[in-house]
This record gives C-alpha cells, structure tokens and sequence, in this order.
C-alpha cells in the first residue's frame, strides 16, 4: 500500500492569495492571464492532474527504477512515466510560465511552484525530469541568441524536448573551476563547437520521455584562463541541431551508466560520456556561469519546493493513521469508548510530533511562494528600484528556503514515519519512500552546508546584507502595524524580541570575521537555521493576521499552527544563539 496524496489546494489558496496577496501583484505586472477565475481552475486542474496520474504511478517508479541498455546507452523510465509526461504536455503543463512570444501560457512563477508543489508531492521521482527542463527555459530566456530560442527554448517549452544541467565532473563538484571538460572550435566553420569529456550526477541526461534532450554544458574553451574564470556553456543535444532548427543524426553523446540510489529512483540520475559532441556556445565566451547560476538559482528555489511537497504529502499520511490507528487510551481517561482503544492522536507525543510536521510545512508554504513572487518581480516589473529589491530579497531568501526546507522535509518525513511506528519502517506503507526520497535535497543543487556559507559569507558580509535589511524591513513594518492588536501580541512580541536578536548576532558575527575568517564557516548552519526559524515565525504571524481579520475562532487551523510554531518550533532560536555566541561556535 502506497501513502495518498489530496492536493492541499485551500492552504496552497490562503497561502498565496489571502496571507502573501498575489493577486493584486499579479495584475500591477501585468499578468494579464492571471486571473483569479484562471488561476483557480489552473490549480484544480493541476490537483486533479497529479492525484489521479502521478499519483498512481509514483509506487511503481520506486520499486521498479529506471533500466540502462548498455549496447544502445538508452535509458527506460519506470512504467507510467511517458505516458504521464504526454498527459502532462498534451495539457500544456510544460509551458505554464513561460512568455506567450515563445510559446508559453505567461503565468506567473509563483503560481508555478504552488503547481510544482504538487508535482513533487505526487511523484517526486517523476517531477525531476520536469525541473531541469524548466531551468534550462531559464537560461536560455535569458542568455539565448534569437536563433537558440527558435531552435531549442520553443520546443522544450512545448514539452516536446526535454533539458538538463551538466556541471559535475568526477573531480569538480562544488568546485566548477576543476572541470576538464573540453570544448574545441569545430573544423565546420559553421560556428559550433566539439565537446568532449565526462559529467556525472546528471538528473535525466537519458530518458525514453521525449526523442531529443538539450544539455546545457559547462566546458573550457582553448584559450581559457584557469578556474571559474574559463567556463563557458554550450547547448549540446542528443540529437544534432542546426541553425535552422531541424533535428539531425545522433550526437557524439552517450549515457555510460545509471546511478543506484538511496531514492528517488524513477529518476534517472546518469553518468554522460560526450566525445566531440556538436555544441552551441550560450552567451560570451568564459562567461558561463553567469547563464548557469540563472539555472541554478531557479533549480535551488526548485528543490525547495520538492522538500515541502515531501514534507506535505507525510504530513496528510501520518495525520490520517494517527487518527485510525487503534492503541492504548488517553492519559486523562477513554476517548473513544465504544472502541477497543483510542486512535494514538489522544497521546501525547504523537501530537507534538504532527504539530511539527503541520507548522513546518504550512510556513515553509509561504516562505517558499513569497520568494518565488520576487522572481515574478524582478521580471516584470517596470520600477528599477522594486526590481533591484527584489533581486536583493530574493538572493537573501534563495539559501533559506533551498537548505531549511529541504531539511526540514528530512525531519518531518522522519517524524511522520514514526508516527506509524514499525509499519513506517516497510515498504508497504510508503512512509519509508519518502524519507528515503527527502534525503537528496539536501545535496543536490547546493549542499546545506554550501547554502549556509553563501547566506553567511556572501549574502551577509560580502553584500553587506542589503537582503536580510529588506526582510527586517517586512518585519518591522508587520509589527508596528499589529502593536495594537492585542489579539497579537502573542506573536509580535516574541516576532520582534527574536528579529532583534537576529540582528545583533549577525553584527557579533560580522565583528569577529573581521578578525578571523575561520568565523564564518564556524556560524554558517547555526545562522542559517536561526534565519530559516525566524522567517516561518514572521510568516506564521502573517497567517495569525490574516486569519483573525477575516473573523477565525480559535479552532482555526492557522492560528492552530501559528500558536504551535511559536510555542514549539520558534524556541530552537534559543539554542542557536548560544551555539553562535564566542565562545561556542568554535571546532
């Protein structure tokens, strides 16, 4: 037996519309599709979409994997899978975001990762061939010639063609500027160029869902200057492609293995073998980072929506046996006493264990999806400064939500599956899956300790940050609005008394770098959980706010889960502060 999964569509609604209030922002950008009528049946469709045809076939993804011919190089996805993917195309799914001048519905991207929410919660294992693709629509939105964008952006847009993100190398994982991979003008003359080495760790670099796949390479050129500074990146297809757009013979490209995963096993995570490869250079030559951190940046705000789909999909699990599941009675007497024993919701210790998967994963909800409105900002907005700001805030938050709420989905798929005791630990359940599952968002894109030391050591010292001011800004102004409403001060208060602290141990930190570098890799994870905790507090004071006002009793379940996160989850901030102290944060 598989977990369920319904759609969280009234909280995915409160969320977006009523406590972050999208709606009006969507039409001051306007997004003239972006009606409240169209994107509420957007959502249902998407709900339906992934409840009956994800759904059903993310058991089977698991437990059968993908399979690799090694005489062909060619790669089968798991039962289900392409067809699901033609469902997924044939409703125009593929281009939901993207600009209608290039084929695409030009919805906003905020509204997109509530759909991916869903998408990752249903079948995680399917939903990564999707995310790549998406980032690749990214950099060459950006970073694309008018011929690329014909080419290769309309019909990955079009969900016909599919995209990856080649950085990894053997030797350079985190470090890009060890990659050997080689990229040699080709004797054509037509301006294309040979790629030849290894990438490895590469999610859908061989699948059987569409007949073409469009890797985006990063590769040294000749002339190159050594480190980071000689990275250029190349559009190299599986099949060739001309100028012209026509799909040709195969390329000098092959998928030399399949990795055997903790999980996420319907997804083919492969080792890519280029051997003089026709590629397409992107943008300046040795300026390659700059289109791939575009893919990056969007693929980090990608995982973190796949650890809240994660974390939401155990939630519903774990709640529906707590309340089915039969053992022992309530401490202060029979609850249920026309059954053998009381379902184990009445005991104590099961329901601070749903309290914590409940108040992480309705705040990491908004967190997620304010950060994703930043990126709507930034790309249509027509005020330099509201676009400035919002490319500053939406640095700040990137790490945050990319680290917490993939770490926060390990702890609730955790607490979920003990909420199910041993029949978490099976299979037939499917609570192991997801934990299984949760574990890579920590890794990939961006390892948590990675993330860490780009919000500490960039984001903070190096930008002086002007991201973290903005954030204390929303803060600040939230709370002098709520000082006389009484109904919640239960929340401003201790909001504010930890904003405070926030910010002094951030100048504490920023003090003691001065003098020793060593710092800030000793404060890094402390400081980001300490920012990810005070986020969700603002976040679930928002909530509070926005459900008091509309007239919610005190049943309510966001003031349930405000009340619970300020009580349980916001008291970590204590803990944390005394591990950032002088005297503790040392190794």
């Amino acid at each position: 037996m598989a977990t369920s999964y319904k759609p969280p569509l009234d909280a995915i609604r409160f969320a977006l519309f009523d406590v972050i209030g999208a709606e009006p922002v969507y039409a001051r950008l306007g997004f003239a599709n972006a009606t409240r009528d169209v994107m509420d049946a957007v959502l249902d469709e998407a709900a339906r979409f992934t409840e009956t045809v994800l759904v059903p076939i993310s058991d089977v993804g698991d437990q059968i994997g993908c399979s690799l011919d090694k005489s062909t190089g060619e790669v089968t996805t798991p039962p289900g899978f392409r067809a699901a993917h033609d469902t997924f195309v044939d409703g125009g799914w593929s281009g939901l975001t993207a600009p209608e001048a290039l084929g695409g519905q030009d919805m906003p991207e905020s509204l997109g990762a509530a759909v991916k929410e869903m998408l990752d919660a249903a079948n995680l294992g399917w939903a990564n061939y999707t995310l790549l693709s998406h980032g690749a629509i990214e950099a060459l939105k950006h970073h694309g010639e008018d011929w690329q964008k014909t080419a290769f952006l309309a019909p990955i847009i079009e969900g016909k063609w599919m995209g990856t993100m080649c950085l990894t190398e053997p030797q350079a994982g985190t470090d890009l500027g060890l990659l050997r991979t080689r990229a040699e003008p080709s004797a054509s003359g037509d301006g294309s160029y040979a790629i030849s080495g290894t990438k490895i760790f590469i999610t859908g670099g061989e699948h059987d869902l569409t007949p073409n796949i469009v890797h985006l390479v990063l590769a040294r050129l000749p002339d190159a200057p050594a480190g980071t500074k000689g990275i250029s990146l190349f559009i190299v297809p599986k099949f060739k492609v001309g100028k012209d757009g026509v799909m040709g013979e195969r390329n000098g490209l092959r998928c030399a293995s399949i990795e055997h995963k903790m999980g996420i096993h319907g997804s083919s995570t492969c080792v890519m073998n280029f051997e003089g490869a026709q590629g397409w250079l992107i943008g300046q030559p040795n300026k390659g980072l700059n289109a791939m951190f575009t893919m990056m940046n969007t693929a980090r705000l990608a995982v973190g929506l796949q650890g809240l789909g994660l974390m939401d999909r155990a939630t519903q699990n774990a709640e529906r046996y707590a309340n089915e599941r039969l053992q022992g009675r309530s401490l202060s007497g029979a609850k249920f006493p026309d059954k053998p024993a009381d379902p184990i919701i009445v005991h104590g210790p099961v329901r601070q264990l749903l309290s914590t998967c409940r108040t992480l994963t309705a705040g990491s909800r908004m967190l997620v999806l304010h950060a994703a409105l930043q990126v709507d900002i930034i790309e249509r907005s027509k005020d330099d400064a509201e676009r400035a700001n919002a490319e500053s805030l939406l640095g700040f938050l990137t790490p945050i939500v990319k680290a917490c709420l993939t770490e926060w989905s390990v702890e609730v798929t955790y607490d979920a599956l003990q909420v199910f005791g041993g029949a978490g630990y099976i299979r037939e359940t499917g609570m192991e899956q997801l934990a299984r599952d949760a574990r890579i968002t920590t890794i990939y894109e961006g390892t948590t300790q990675v993330q860490a030391m780009d919000l500490l050591g960039r984001k903070i010292l190096q930008l002086q940050g002007v991201g973290m001011r903005q954030f204390l800004g929303l803060v600040q102004k939230f709370c002098e609005e709520q000082a006389v409403n009484v109904d919640m001060h239960g929340y401003v208060l201790p909001l504010a008394e930890a904003t405070k602290r926030w910010g002094e141990l951030t100048m504490d930190i920023a003090r003691r770098a001065a003098g020793n570098p060593d710092v800030v890799g000793e404060c890094a994870v402390d400081f980001l959980f300490y920012s990810g905790y005070v986020a969700l507090a603002y976040w679930h004071a928002r909530a509070a706010a926005t459900a008091t006002a509309a007239g919610a009793k005190a049943d309510n379940p966001h003031l349930r889960d405000a009340a619970d996160y300020f009580a349980r989850i916001l008291p970590r901030t204590a803990t944390l502060a005394v591990l950032l102290k002088p005297d503790r944060a040392t190794v």
